[in-house]
């Protein structure tokens, strides 16, 4: 019985000794992910239920109540981030507790759009491109592991946006823009990985990108770190490269308004892009 007893007290003081090092390691660092938005309708602003008002593209036009779906143009950067086309930044460490939930600011950084067509009005054509406007507020996001490969994260973005409206021809060239502020729920499908093995542009440890879409770099940002956002692994499973692209082309996040007249889906950059 005392044998017992002292096997059993050697065990819990083994596990005592282990598990400070073994929850060290369950840190999701800080640092950058990498959104591509293809221009397959999937990223759009309605304005059906809040028209553009009239007069905006000249004295004339009438309330614009169209959709417009917008894709995504690649982020200037001295980098190399391939056809990345949206910056969010996790701002903190986020440490699991027990329960396997973590929790970290989150900023958007960087955003280029363009419409995937012109814009038709009563003024003539306009081409739109879409940029950040300013400050960006700050959300929090929940990074929730369900197995030792990732799991999900609820992450509700907030972003104030420009829209640049350009006429393609005419007299006039000058842009009109327009200034939103979005609020975008979670994605409650949203997955993550921690195999940043599976991306290249994971090595650098900072990176210059453009944040107010003059398509020239102007401030230094984290690299990406130990947290692919858009992937998941299955656990106790290695997958390739190859299959990893193949999840992730479709497997979108998506984030819409309340009323999902403004939705934003992103698709992870993958190795070859």
């Amino acid at each position: 019985m005392k044998r017992s007893l002292l096997v059993v007290s050697a065990v819990a003081l083994a596990v005592l000794l282990v598990a400070p090092a073994f929850a060290a390691e369950r840190v999701i660092y800080n640092g950058i992910d990498l959104w591509q938005t293809k221009g397959n309708g999937t990223t759009f602003r309605d304005f059906s239920k809040a028209p553009i008002p009239a007069g905006f593209f000249c004295s004339k036009s009438a309330p614009f109540t169209g959709r417009i779906v917008f894709r995504g143009v690649p982020v200037a950067t001295n980098g190399s981030l391939g056809v990345t086309d949206t910056v969010v930044q996790r701002l903190d460490d986020a440490v699991f507790n027990e329960n396997g939930v973590a929790v970290t600011r989150l900023q958007v950084r960087a955003l280029s759009f363009e419409g995937a067509a012109p814009v038709k009005t009563s003024c003539g054509a306009f081409n739109v491109r879409v940029t950040l406007d300013g400050e960006q507020p700050i959300t929090h996001m929940k990074i929730i592991r369900n197995d030792e490969n990732g799991g999900h994260f609820l992450s509700p973005i907030w972003v104030n946006v420009k829209m640049i409206f350009t006429p393609v021809s005419g007299p006039s060239r000058e842009p009109l823009e327009l200034s939103r502020k979005l609020r975008f729920a979670a994605d409650p499908k949203a997955v993550w990985s921690d195999k940043p093995e599976l991306l290249n542009k994971r090595g650098a440890s900072v990176v210059k990108v453009d944040t107010d879409g003059d398509r020239l770099p102007d401030t230094f940002l984290p690299g990406p770190s130990n947290f692919v956002a858009g992937l998941r692994t299955p656990a106790n499973r290695s997958i390739s490269v190859k299959q990893a692209a193949a999840a992730a082309a479709v497997s979108p996040t998506c984030h819409c308004d309340e009323s999902c007249y403004y939705m934003h889906c992103t698709y992870l950059v993958m190795q070859d892009q």
